[in-house]
């Protein structure tokens, strides 16, 4: 962006604020363009979208309100419409369908959503609920009795083992940790470029980050932590081998001239990339990080990754790195 006042370039730059919303004080990350000759601050429409946005998610976090994602996930998983969800929670007939699409829920409101997160306590909801038909509610009831029996009988949930089960925040990028798009994401590089299990680690980091520097959330909702080799998922090592023993991905061995072995991450020809559970958006940061990386080898992409702040200011205790660091990444 040019600078109204000298018609310069001007860079964009960020700092730490303390923003008064819904009379509560929000710490967050705010961006700007800054007059290097004036040292005016200059922001856009879009620029003052995303920072009201990650305003949006601070103010999520702390008051632990569910995510829009997971507000659509809740409603999906008892098979209801937005407006019978929404009947059901006593809100506005269109209120339920706002949240879905990103309206802020109000305090009360996100708490019967958490409380329907659970279907034993869904159900206290459901049998104080009118319906016209006394056929709707017995059938809904009938689902809700069938979810409680299943959760009864999970020993072990492998989403929350291997993506965690945390809400929400800065850690995860603001999004609700999704096996099924990581998974997919791992599918899509392994068949686009050779990919080396160190390798595949910095796309992934990239494609997350660079997607929340663009648009306030990360794709996968994935944890990221810095080790010695650069940033790397959290769990990793068990979602690689996890793939290969259920044929999603192969994993070859590849032996080196030094005499170690290095495991290379394989796409299969009877496992596709399944591009239906991203938004454009999303697979345009994919097919950019690709491209980018394509004929960068795992030292090269090793050597970007340790430039990288985020990586700087986390590797000493090997801590996880918070999505705020996206704002400075340099390599993209």
């Amino acid at each position: 962006m040019k600078s109204p006042l000298t018609g310069k370039e001007m860079p964009l730059r960020h700092e730490l604020r303390t923003i008064t919303f819904r009379k509560e004080e929000i710490k967050t990350r705010f961006q700007f363009y800054l007059c290097e000759d004036t040292g005016e601050k200059f922001t856009t429409t879009e620029l003052d979208e995303y920072n009201l946005l990650m305003v949006e998610h601070a103010y999520r976090v702390k008051n632990h309100i569910p995510q829009r994602e997971e507000i659509i996930e809740i409603r999906g998983k008892y098979g209801l419409s937005a407006i019978r969800m929404g009947e059901i929670l006593g809100f506005g007939q269109n209120t339920y369908g706002l949240y879905e699409k990103g309206e802020l829920p109000s305090l009360a409101n996100a708490n019967l959503i958490k409380l329907a997160r659970d279907p034993f306590k869904f159900r206290s909801l459901v049998e104080d609920w009118n319906p016209k038909s006394e056929n709707t509610k017995f059938d809904l009831l009938k689902r809700i009795d069938r979810l409680i029996y299943l959760d009864k009988q999970k020993l072990i949930n492998l989403d929350d083992y291997l993506m965690g089960d945390d809400e929400a925040s800065i850690l995860t990028g603001y999004s609700k940790p999704s096996l099924e798009k990581f998974i997919e994401m791992i599918v899509f590089f392994s068949h686009m470029t050779q990919c080396y299990k160190t390798k595949m680690n910095k796309l992934l980091f990239y494609s997350d980050f660079s997607f929340f520097k663009y648009y306030g959330n990360s794709i996968s909702g994935i944890k990221y932590k810095a080790i010695n080799y650069g940033p790397v998922p959290n769990m990793f090592e068990t979602i690689f081998e996890n793939l290969a023993i259920n044929d999603v991905i192969d994993i070859e061995y590849v032996d080196k001239t030094d005499g170690i072995r290095i495991e290379k991450l394989v796409g299969r020809e009877d496992r596709k990339f399944n591009p239906e559970v991203f938004g454009q958006e999303e697979l345009a940061i994919l097919e950019k990080i690709a491209s980018h990386f394509k004929d960068i080898s795992t030292n090269e992409i090793v050597e970007i990754s340790h430039l990288e702040k985020g990586w700087l200011e986390n590797i000493h205790g090997k801590q996880f790195i918070s999505y705020e660091y996206a704002v400075e990444l340099k390599a993209i």
